[in-house]
Formats: C-alpha cells, sequence, structure tokens
C-alpha cells in the first residue's frame, strides 16, 4: 500500500506515470489459482430408469481481451454413464439477474430435491430440513448442466478481470456462450441435441444466449428453450407509475389470487374466471385508462365496479388508487383485513407482518417460507455428497450484481436512452435462423413477478414463429415446481417437450 502511495505522489511530477497503470500491473501480478475440479459417481431411477451417472464440475475459466484467464464459471454436470455423443444436453442457469442455479437444481431438475410446505401454508422454519431423491429429474432424457454466472455461486472474476465486466448482456451472453463451447468440446458432445433452460431473468439470457449462439461466431444450433416464467419484455412485468400496459397485464393474475383467497370468483370455475379478467383487461380496462381523465362518470363506475369483482378490493380504495392498482399495493391490501401480505413469487403465500398500516409490504413471504431450506440443503449437499471443498461461500443471490446490472444495450460513447428490457426480437431472430429451435413457456397461475397474460401478449408479438411455441399453465407460483401437484405436471411436461409431443395450451 506504501509503495503504492508513493506511486501516486510520484505520477503528479513524471510524465506518463498514471495510479491507474500501477493498479493494473498489481492485478496482472496476482497469481491466478489453478481451477477447482471434482468428480463423483451415483445412481438414481428418474422417470421409471435406473440411470448411473458422475456427477463432474467445477471452474471453467473463460479468457478476457487479452486472452489471459477472466472469469471462472462453476457448473456442476450430471451426465449419464456411458453417454452416447448424441444424447441430449441441456444448459440450466436461473435469474435475478444475480441468482444462481439452485432453484432450478434442488426445486425442479436435479436428482436431490429440497422438500418444503406444498401448499404454501408453512415457512421452512430452521434446521434441520429435508432433501428427499426426485425421481421426476430428467437425467433419464438429459444430461444437465447447472451454471452459476460470474459472481453467483462459486462463480467470480479472476486474474485483471472484474465481476462488473460479466454484470451486463454483452459480458454475460459472451461468458457462457463460451463456456458452453468449452463444454461441448471438453466431453465431445457437438453432435448432442442442445437445449438451453433458465427461469425468469434466465428466459431474458436464454433468449439473448439463443441469439447469440446462433447468429456469433460459432454457430451453435439450439433444439429447444425451456422459459420457466417467463421475463422477455419487461414493461409487461414491471408494476409502477404511469406504465400503463402494467396494469393490463397484471389484472388477471390479480384476480387468479384474489379467487384463491376467496375474495373473488367465488361459485366460479377458475378458467371462466380467467377468461373473463383476460377479457375484461384487454377489451374494456385498456381502453379506458388511455382515456384516463376523459372517460364519463358512468364509464368510471363501470370499470370501477368491475375492478371491485376481479380483485375483490375495496371499491373506495380503487376509486382513490384512480382505477390504477400497483402490484406491490395490490399484494398489501389484498389481505388486509387478516394483517396478512401475499407474496410476490407466488401469491398463494401470505406472511404475517407487523406493520399492517403500510402501503406495501416488508418482505416477500413467498421468498422467506423457502429460502433457508434450499441454502441450508444446496451447501450440505455440496459438501457431503459431493465433495465440493472451497474457500468461499456458495452465494445463492447477489445482491450487488442486481443492483449493480447494467441493462444498457449500445456500447459505451454511443447514444443510449433507457428504455424497458426486451429480449422479444432476439428470440425471433434466433428461431427465424434455426427452423429446429422450439420453445416452451410454463407459466405459474400465482405469479405476481412475470404475470402469464404477459406472457401470452409477448408471445402474440415480434414475429415469434407460433407453431414452435408451447404454453402451459401450473397452479402455482414464479416457482411453480414449489407445489408438488404442479412440480409433477410441469415434469411430465417437461419429458413431452423433450419427446416433441407438448400441446400449447394458450386460450383461444
Amino acid at each position: 500500500m506504501r509503495a503504492f502511495l508513493v506511486a501516486c505522489l510520484l505520477a503528479a511530477a513524471v510524465p506518463g506515470l498514471a495510479c491507474a497503470d500501477e493498479e493494473k500491473s498489481e492485478a496482472a501480478a496476482k497469481p491466478i489459482p489453478d481451477p477447482v475440479m471434482f468428480e463423483t459417481s451415483h445412481t438414481g431411477t428418474f422417470g421409471g430408469t435406473r440411470v448411473a451417472y458422475p456427477v463432474k464440475g467445477g471452474e471453467t475459466y473463460i479468457a478476457g481481451e487479452v486472452g489471459e484467464p477472466a472469469a471462472s464459471l462453476f457448473a456442476i454436470s450430471y451426465i449419464k454413464d456411458k453417454a452416447g455423443p448424441e444424447r441430449p444436453v441441456s444448459f440450466v442457469f436461473n435469474g435475478g439477474p444475480g441468482s444462481a442455479s439452485i432453484w432450478l437444481h434442488l426445486g425442479l431438475l436435479g436428482p436431490k430435491r429440497a422438500v418444503v410446505a406444498s401448499n404454501a401454508d408453512a415457512d421452512d422454519g430452521a434446521a434441520p430440513y429435508t432433501m428427499a431423491d426426485n425421481p421426476l429429474s430428467l437425467l433419464d432424457v438429459t444430461d444437465l448442466v447447472f451454471i452459476d454466472p460470474v459472481g453467483t455461486g462459486f462463480s467470480r472474476a479472476i486474474g485483471e478481470g472484474k465481476n462488473e465486466d460479466y454484470w451486463n448482456e454483452a459480458g454475460d451472453k459472451g461468458s457462457i456462450a463460451e463456456f458452453i463451447r468449452l463444454w461441448l468440446t471438453d466431453n465431445k458432445r457437438w453432435n448432442a441435441p442442445k437445449y438451453l433452460i433458465g427461469e425468469s431473468f434466465g428466459t431474458t439470457r436464454a433468449a439473448y444466449l439463443a441469439e447469440e449462439l446462433t447468429t456469433g461466431d460459432v454457430d451453435i444450433a439450439l433444439n429447444g428453450l425451456v422459459l420457466i416464467s417467463q421475463a422477455l419484455d419487461y414493461e409487461g412485468s414491471t408494476s409502477i407509475h404511469d406504465n400503463v400496459y402494467s396494469y393490463i397485464t397484471y389484472l388477471p393474475s390479480m384476480a387468479a389470487a384474489a379467487q384463491y383467497h376467496g375474495k373473488a370468483g367465488q361459485g366460479v370455475p377458475q378458467d371462466e374466471f380467467l377468461a373473463e379478467a383476460r377479457a375484461f383487461a384487454r377489451d374494456e380496462y385498456g381502453p379506458a385508462l388511455m382515456k384516463g381523465a376523459r372517460l364519463s362518470a358512468d364509464e368510471r363506475a363501470r370499470i370501477r365496479d368491475r375492478l371491485v369483482y376481479f380483485t375483490g378490493l375495496d371499491a373506495d380504495y380503487i376509486e382513490t388508487s384512480d382505477l390504477r392498482i400497483l402490484m406491490p399495493r395490490f399484494q398489501k391490501e389484498l389481505l388486509r383485513d387478516r394483517g396478512l401480505a401475499i407474496g410476490r413469487l407466488d401469491g398463494r403465500y401470505a406472511g404475517d407482518e407487523a406493520d399492517d398500516i403500510a402501503e406495501t409490504p416488508d418482505g416477500d413471504a413467498a421468498s422467506y417460507f423457502v429460502s433457508s431450506a434450499y441454502s441450508a440443503l444446496m451447501n450440505q449437499y455440496l459438501a457431503a455428497d459431493l465433495g465440493v471443498d472451497m474457500d468461499r461461500p456458495y452465494m445463492l443471490s447477489s445482491g450487488e450484481a442486481g443492483s449493480k446490472w447494467d441493462f444498457r444495450t449500445a456500447p459505451e460513447g454511443e447514444f443510449w436512452e433507457p428504455k424497458y428490457v426486451n429480449a422479444g426480437r432476439q428470440l425471433t431472430t434466433a428461431m427465424r435462423q434455426n427452423t429446429g429451435l422450439e420453445v416452451w413457456v410454463a407459466n405459474g397461475l400465482y405469479d405476481m413477478i412475470t404475470p402469464f397474460f404477459d406472457a401470452e401478449v409477448t408471445f402474440g408479438r415480434y414475429g415469434i414463429p407460433q407453431d414452435r411455441v408451447a404454453m402451459t399453465y401450473y397452479q402455482a407460483g414464479h416457482m411453480m415446481y414449489l407445489h408438488e401437484p404442479a412440480l409433477e405436471a410441469v415434469a411430465a411436461d417437461l419429458r413431452a417437450f423433450y419427446a416433441g409431443s407438448l400441446e400449447d395450451m394458450r386460450p383461444d
């Protein structure tokens, strides 16, 4: 440190000498450790088939601009023993941005599953928690590679790299595309059917990564994308003032939650009630919002009363809200009379908060009801079952990555005006340049973050080929696999998708 300070003082007197150069040389001198690798062998029964599978994983180094390792991506690969070169392989990641792949790993796809309250009626409390075999895992159908992006899990920048270099679309897709290329090369699987499985922001990632793999320097054609709780166009999943579009896209999800909690739609079949909500949102509510203050008194009263019917909220509250209900307010208001706030990830959950007069929830019950179990079980599984011994913590979620993520789409120095994140056109490009690419969109009806109606509207736009998209729905939320009946349905639909027989369930 003293030497560095001296160098900084000299910089003022010696032309060409800069502290930034000194910092760079110190970073360059920092040794790059050898990558940590591990391998264990296991057997299990999946889809009724007994499968022997080695687990291979650890760190894969990604080169920076000068060719030296700049990032280390940690991944866990489940590979069927004696798998042939044409066995399908699926690359899996979660979202955030800033989330490790733990949720899809221990919730849906891995050979072991974290067990939490299926009916959203209890939190996970404290240890010990339960880890169970997961016979619904797809290991009988495809190899599974769980990727933790930089800043999550054990993944990090190394050498002269910085985490911030990868907290943007270009760095994110570049590093993961390179990881996939290296994995296919190392495992001699270039001719295998290839899939991407993403959740939430992971679906945004899957869309721009599919375009990158299709149009980049190394052409890697994908067979399928599994998009769980899609987030391609953020305008439809960003509930903030003055985003008129979001009031429309969120309304059917509010109706689903209100009906679930007995506040609306009682005695009406769910399919019928949600079809009504869709039609109202599209054909009446949207045009009314466009009129704004020019609504007549009769029109305004009709819209208010219909919002009461669908949301279960008090008419005076809706009137005071100017007919515009933000999702965080809805979470707090729906069950305010019971002193509860419903979850954002999953509207089935309801947490008892101390401040019953607050405008919005203090936390997300759908998150804190399950996260402790996932954290404990993942760390236990890594150490005890997979023999992973690392000198740093496994980062389930990086708040820093989320807060520092750069959504800018133009290079520095070029004009760019902030706008909603949108990967719709990138998915279109990937699908139109690769006619073998099939897409499945899985929606939770009680997802209060990425609403199912937004998925329907999004996939009807941008020139996405409709005959290669299947959309399905589940009686759960953002992570629909937390609900065991939904888990079983999702697993069955996954197998159907890989077999090419999954049917689209979108309403006419």
